[in-house]
């Protein structure tokens, strides 16, 4: 019997940025880390070059321009971190609910990935084209689903596609409780948890490799270098763009 496709997939050349956006600095226990830990080994396993990034433990400026320094503040860390989100297929949000939505720091970085929209790829589309998107969601209060569909929404606003159950999430009982990493919080056992990682994982993998072989999303009415040059891509009345 052959081999099942899944066991020696090898995904080798991909590259995965994951923002953790938990509002704790290191080395403080993230139990965000925890859940990222789990889809970040199955890439890994694969051939997935993986890079997680801590955003609270780095200087970010606030805002929606690529170098907030540009525009008043002293010093900013997103130019450099913004060269390897660029250069990865897939991007991942992860971090806590608070409040019943995504953190401040889940936030701002998603303001800065928008600040980046209106650069272009090398076909003229806008710079996410080609990468895909997912989302983790982490805490002990309901929210799951509306954080997730905060953060897939905006990425594929920015342009990166979003594959099929490409969110993952554990919460706790409602009201306060032990968080996913705490001894007899039962989230690392949750199967619920467990195959939407897993399958949200793969879907990640499986899309960015599709992409990226065919030369990432393709080109045809959605060049925003050519709309500019006056290209209406069939738009039935041209005169009112």
């Amino acid at each position: 019997m052959d081999t099942p496709r899944w066991q020696d997939a090898d995904f080798t050349g991909l590259k995965a940025f994951v923002f953790n956006c938990t509002l704790k600095r290191s080395p403080e226990t993230s139990n965000t880390q925890g859940l990222i830990d789990v889809s970040t080994a199955i890439m890994e396993k694969h051939g997935v070059e993986v890079e997680v990034l801590r955003a609270v433990d780095h200087d970010i400026a606030t805002g929606v321009y690529p170098d907030m320094t540009e525009h008043g503040w002293e010093s900013d860390e997103w130019p450099e971190i913004w060269k390897r989100v660029e250069a990865s297929d897939i991007i991942v949000i992860a971090g806590p609910i608070w409040l019943g939505d995504n953190s401040s720091v889940t936030k701002q970085v998603i303001e800065r990935l928008y600040a980046m929209s209106g650069m272009h790829n090398d076909k003229g589309q806008y710079i996410y084209y080609g990468k895909v998107g997912g989302a983790i969601i982490t805490g002990n209060e309901d929210g799951i689903k509306h954080c997730a569909s905060n953060i897939l929404y905006s990425l594929q606003h920015l342009g990166c596609t979003v594959p099929p159950n490409a969110d993952a999430g554990w919460i706790g009982e409602a009201g306060p409780g032990p968080s996913y990493l705490d001894e007899g919080s039962g989230g690392p056992e949750n199967e619920f948890t467990q195959r939407n990682t897993t399958f949200m994982t793969w879907n990640l993998m499986h899309l960015a490799w599709l992409l990226k072989e065919q030369g990432g999303f393709p080109a045809g009415g959605n060049e925003r270098t050519k709309w500019d040059q006056g290209a209406n891509f069939d738009h039935p009345n041209p005169e009112y763009r």
